[in-house]
């Protein structure tokens, strides 16, 4: 209906520029919104304001004309102007009627719509350096990703999940070194774990499994290996040079094959982890990237010859630079060090040349916000491929911060002082989890409140919502416990007796839902789906106070009912979106 209303202003305006009331260059473009207070109609928009400076006329003068214009859709029953130029629209009731008759025909597929034209998207989020358990910081990257997801198939697209694992470079390095030394310390040698290692007791368990597993591949360390060592510090430099020592020795004294074998074995480990925690909160993937698999395909160096025969690339102390600045950055990248090894930004320009080549139509990147420095970058490395920009959308979630009572938990994985995300499911559930994620926009900062997350009450969102449908669900066993049957036809035939104030806002809030998803996929705005369930849970729960659905009137109480379970299709589908059960008993 929306846009259908809109399509119809938007003609009246073309008739109006065709008949001289309005200039040429007039946009025709209108904003149309749902009004508040159903004393105002169902629809309203401000385009007489918006022009009358161009027509040179009052605007409510203006607002006569173009009520004038408009061929109203057959569902819509008057126009009326309000205050300063405002056009309101009223909906007959008959339309809010066959609402209900659509979400019971449509069922689980009702809100679903088709975006012109559907897109092939490749959608890369969470993403997390496997360097140890995801936190609640990738949690809300995590359920924020996977519900755009849902949302973008549901407005008709094509969508293609991926996870870049990051498993070559330095950090990776620094994963193998200390699982390398926690295992050398089980083996009984005293060594000293080196400040800018991985921290974390799960460090100490992979290192204990190995250690088991493979006791052979730490058997070539010496007592005297790490004589001359630079003396480690907490504070950069000296902890930063000291890691990379320590790799070079580990490197050495156990054997490049032996080194590798441990790294290997600490990924497969972690990433195992990582897969199984996501799969649980029921974040799935099409596919785990592999960054070293673009080394060991050519790609990185296809990607630098490429940039070189373009002319993009420089040389400078050894090291083989990107001319990022003539595209926009603030600062020129190196892709190459002078001691040969690529750079992580390197791989990430080959990761996103490799997207683009394999046919999709765009590319979504969903990155921690202190990733936006990567933004201008990596969009200048594909204009000077010859890449479209344009293709690539990056939204940029902040980290949630996480309190427990007044007390806000750390979050850092090097020390392994943080919150899992797999704690945080057990304490709370995925359900609130997946909820409280999204319930903000993604580059908001948000605060997870534990205790209302555990809450059973109004406040909780996610109980409030979900108790909606376990409401409906109560509703059907009263009935049948009355010995009573819901009759469809009887409802659809008495649907206009749903004439109560709160019958016909929630009929209006009912037939939005396809609106509120396609707008949802469009903005990549999960958080909206979230705030309209909210809204509707309300308008339900204070209809079915004041209101008895099982009334003794037949023809009243199936309508009632279908009414009922117009909403519970309706809450289901929205939860379903969101990654988030919806119950039949709370």
């Amino acid at each position: 209906m929306m846009d259908l209303l809109k399509e119809a202003v938007e003609a009246a305006i073309g008739k109006l520029i065709a008949d001289e009331v309005l200039p040429p260059e007039t946009p025709r473009t209108v904003i149309l919104e749902r009004t508040r207070d159903p004393v105002h109609g169902d629809f309203a928009t401000n385009a007489a304001l918006t022009l009358a400076r161009a027509a040179r006329r009052n605007p409510r003068e203006l607002a006569d004309l173009l009520c004038a214009a408009i061929d109203l859709p057959r569902d819509v029953e008057r126009t009326e102007i309000a205050g300063p130029g405002f056009i309101n629209f009223f909906v007959h009731g008959s339309r809010w009627q066959e609402t209900i008759q659509r979400i019971l025909g449509e069922g689980a597929h009702y809100g679903r719509c088709q975006a012109e034209p559907p897109q092939k998207i490749l959608l890369e989020f969470v993403s997390a350096n496997p360097t140890g358990p995801l936190h609640v910081g990738h949690g809300r990257g995590a359920a924020y990703g996977a519900s755009l997801g849902n949302i973008l198939e549901a407005a008709g697209h094509s969508v293609h999940r991926e996870y870049y694992v990051n498993d070559m470079g330095r950090q990776m390095n620094i994963l193998a070194a200390s699982v390398a030394v926690r295992g050398l310390q089980e083996l009984g040698h005293d060594l000293h774990f080196p400040e800018n290692g991985y921290r974390g007791d799960y460090i100490l368990t992979i290192a204990r499994d190995l250690v088991a597993a493979r006791p052979e591949l730490l058997n070539g360390f010496a007592a005297d290996a790490l004589e001359g060592m630079p003396q480690d510090s907490p504070e950069a430099p000296g902890k930063e040079i000291f890691i990379d020592a320590l790799i070079q020795r580990l490197e050495s004294c156990l054997g490049q094959e032996a080194f590798d074998h441990v790294r290997q074995f600490a990924l497969g480990g972690i990433l195992a982890d990582i897969r199984d925690d996501l799969e649980g909160f029921g974040v799935h993937f099409d596919e785990w990237y592999s960054e070293r698999s673009l080394g060991n395909s050519g790609r990185i160096e296809e990607e630098l010859q490429r940039l070189d025969a373009n002319g993009h690339l420089f040389t400078r102390d050894g090291a083989t630079w990107f001319r990022s600045t003539s595209f926009g950055d603030d600062k020129d990248r190196v892709l190459r060090r002078d001691n040969g090894q690529t750079t992580y930004f390197a791989s990430d320009v080959a990761y996103h040349l490799d997207k683009f080549e394999r046919g999709f139509d765009r590319c979504i990147n969903i990155w921690g916000a202190d990733h936006h420095g990567y933004v201008p970058r990596v969009k200048a490395a594909l204009q000077a491929l010859e890449m479209n920009p344009e293709l690539l959308d990056i939204y940029l979630v902040q980290f949630a911060n996480l309190y427990r009572g007044k007390e806000k938990l750390a979050m850092s994985t090097r020390s392994g002082s943080f919150v899992t995300l797999r704690e945080l499911r057990e304490e709370v559930g995925d359900d609130a989890a997946r909820f409280f994620y999204v319930m903000r926009k993604s580059d908001q900062h948000m605060d997870f409140d534990l205790d209302l997350a555990k809450s059973e009450s109004r406040e909780n969102p996610v109980y409030y919502v979900q108790y909606a449908h376990a409401r409906v669900c109560s509703v059907m066993e009263k009935l049948r416990e009355q010995g009573l049957e819901w009759n469809e036809q009887e409802a659809l035939d008495n649907l206009e007796r749903l004439d109560e104030d709160a019958e016909q806002e929630l009929l209006t809030k009912l037939d939005e839902f396809p609106q509120v998803v396609m707008r949802a996929a469009e903005q990549a705005a999960p958080h909206s789906v979230a705030n309209y369930l909210r809204e509707l849970a309300a308008r339900f729960h204070v209809w079915y106070n004041a209101h008895r659905a099982l009334v003794e009137d037949s023809g009243l109480r199936n309508a009632r009912v279908a009414l009922c379970l117009a909403v519970r299709q309706v809450v289901a589908n929205g939860l379903a979106l969101l990654g988030v059960s919806a119950p039949e008993k709370m």
